[in-house]
C-alpha cells in the first residue's frame, strides 16, 4: 500500500516525509520535486515566511541513480529560518526556560488551545510549532514523487483559484481544457486563469491587508486521465471520492469539499444534475500511446459527477472544489485568554499570511495526486513500473477490446 507520513516542526532542523509503497524503477530526481516547492511558494498575499525560506529537497533513501529501489523514500526539506529559532526549537532542555518567547494566548481558528488541552501543554509553540502549514512544503515533495508514477500513465492534476474573498470566478462555456486554464492560472500571482478576476483577487487581498485582516478563498483541482475503476463501492474506506475529500479537508485550513456539482446538485432536479452515458465504437490511440481515454469506451458529455461515481472513477476527469477559511493569525488581533493567567488578552501574532489559497491549492494537487496514486496502485500494483504498466495494458484491453 502507497502511504506516506511527515514529521518536523515550523521552525525545527528540518521537515521528513517518508513516502513507502512506490514502486521501483521509477524516475525521480530533485529537480522534479523542487519545482512544485517553488511554486507552494508563490502566491500574492503570502506572508515573511516566504522571504526566509528556498525550498528544495534532499533524497536521502529509497532513489538510486535516479530510480526509485521499491525501498521507503525519504524526503528532507530543510529550514533556513531554523538558525533564529535553535535554542528555542532545540531538542535539548535549557537550564532556564525563556517564557518570554512562550505562547500563553491561544489564537481564534488555529489549533493552539485544542491542542495545548489535549496534550497538556503550557507553551502553546509546541502545538503551533507542528499545526503550522508550513508542513505542507514535505506534503507537496511526497506528492511530487506521487504525480511521477501519474505522468507514466497519462494521468495530471491541475488546480486553479475561483475565489479569493468576496471575488468568485467561474468557468463559462465550451469544454474543460484543464492544460490551457492550468497554463494561464500559473501566469497569475493568485492562481486566477482569468485576468480581470485575478485583479480583483488582488484588490480584496490588499484592503484586508490594510485593514490588518485576513480573507480566504476557494480553488478547483482537476485530474485528466484517470481511467475508470480507481476506488470501490463494496466498503465506505475504499471510495475515491470519500479518499479525496478526506485529503483535501487534511490540509490546514480547509474548511470544505466538493466533487463535481457538488453542493449546487441539492438545489437541481435528477434531470439536470446525473450525466447521460454515450458509447464510441471508434477505435483510434491517443499520443500517450494508448493509455486512458481511448476508445472504443463509454463517455459522458457532461461531468456534473467530477468524474467519480459510486466511489469509483468513470474515466471522466476528476474534479474537486475546496473552501480555505480566512487564516486565523490576524495583524489586529481578536479576543482570547491566557491560559497560565486566565486573563483577558488580544490573541498573540506570530508572522502569517493575508491569502493562503493560492499555495494551497499547489498543496491540494499534491495530496490528490497521492490519493489517486495510491487508488491507480491499489488497482493495478506490482513491484516495479514495468509490471504496473503489464497491468494497466491488460485492464484496458479488457474494457476496451482494443
Amino acid at each position: 500500500m502507497l502511504r506516506y507520513l511527515t514529521a518536523g516542526e515550523s521552525h525545527g532542523r528540518e521537515l521528513t516525509a517518508i513516502v513507502e509503497g512506490m514502486p521501483s524503477g521509477l524516475a525521480v530526481s530533485p529537480e522534479h520535486i523542487d519545482r512544485d516547492l517553488v511554486r507552494r511558494q508563490k502566491g500574492y498575499g503570502r506572508g515573511g515566511r516566504m522571504a526566509i525560506e528556498s525550498d528544495r529537497v534532499q533524497l536521502t533513501s529509497g532513489v538510486r541513480w535516479g530510480r526509485t529501489l521499491g525501498s521507503p523514500i525519504t524526503l528532507v526539506v530543510s529550514n533556513r529560518d531554523w538558525e533564529n529559532w535553535k535554542d528555542v526549537m532545540g531538542p535539548e532542555e535549557p537550564a532556564v526556560r525563556d517564557w518570554k518567547r512562550a505562547v500563553t494566548r491561544p489564537r481564534p481558528g488555529h489549533a493552539d488551545l485544542a491542542g495545548g488541552l489535549k496534550y497538556g501543554h503550557e507553551d502553546l509553540r509546541n502545538v503551533l510549532e507542528r499545526s503550522s502549514a508550513r508542513e505542507t512544503a514535505v506534503r507537496v515533495a511526497a506528492g511530487a514523487v506521487a504525480r511521477r508514477l501519474l505522468d507514466e500513465f497519462g494521468i495530471r492534476v491541475f488546480s486553479w483559484v475561483v475565489g479569493i474573498g468576496g471575488v468568485r470566478w467561474e468557468i463559462k462555456g465550451g469544454a474543460l481544457n484543464a492544460d490551457a486554464l492550468f497554463n494561464r492560472a500559473e501566469r497569475s500571482e493568485v492562481r486566477c486563469p482569468d485576468n480581470g478576476a485575478g485583479l480583483r483577487m488582488k484588490k480584496e487581498i490588499d484592503a484586508a491587508r490594510e485593514r490588518g485582516d485576513s480573507v480566504g478563498g476557494v480553488f478547483e483541482v482537476v485530474a485528466t486521465g484517470v481511467p475508470p475503476g480507481l476506488g470501490s463501492h463494496v466498503q465506505w474506506d475504499r471510495k475515491l471520492d470519500g479518499a479525496l475529500a478526506g485529503a483535501l479537508m487534511s490540509i490546514q485550513a480547509i474548511k470544505g469539499v466538493e466533487v463535481g456539482a457538488g453542493f449546487r446538485a441539492a438545489a437541481l432536479p435528477g434531470s439536470l444534475v446525473h450525466d447521460e452515458i454515450f458509447y464510441t465504437s471508434a477505435k483510434k490511440r491517443d499520443k500517450a500511446g494508448g493509455y486512458w481515454p481511448v476508445a472504443p469506451r463509454f463517455y459522458r458529455k457532461t461531468n456534473n459527477a467530477g468524474g467519480i461515481e459510486g466511489g469509483m472513477s468513470n474515466g471522466e476527469p476528476v474534479v474537486l472544489r475546496a473552501s480555505m477559511k480566512p487564516i486565523p493569525t490576524l495583524y489586529k488581533p481578536l479576543r482570547s485568554i491566557d491560559i497560565r493567567t486566565k486573563r483577558p488578552f488580544k490573541a498573540g501574532v506570530e508572522r502569517s499570511d493575508v491569502c493562503a489559497a493560492p499555495a494551497a491549492a499547489v498543496v491540494a494537487e499534491s495530496v490528490a495526486a497521492f490519493e489517486i496514486a495510491r487508488a491507480f496502485l491499489e488497482k493495478f500494483g506490482g513491484d516495479s513500473t514495468a509490471e504496473i504498466e503489464r497491468n494497466y495494458r491488460g485492464y484496458l484491453r479488457q474494457i476496451t477490446g482494443f
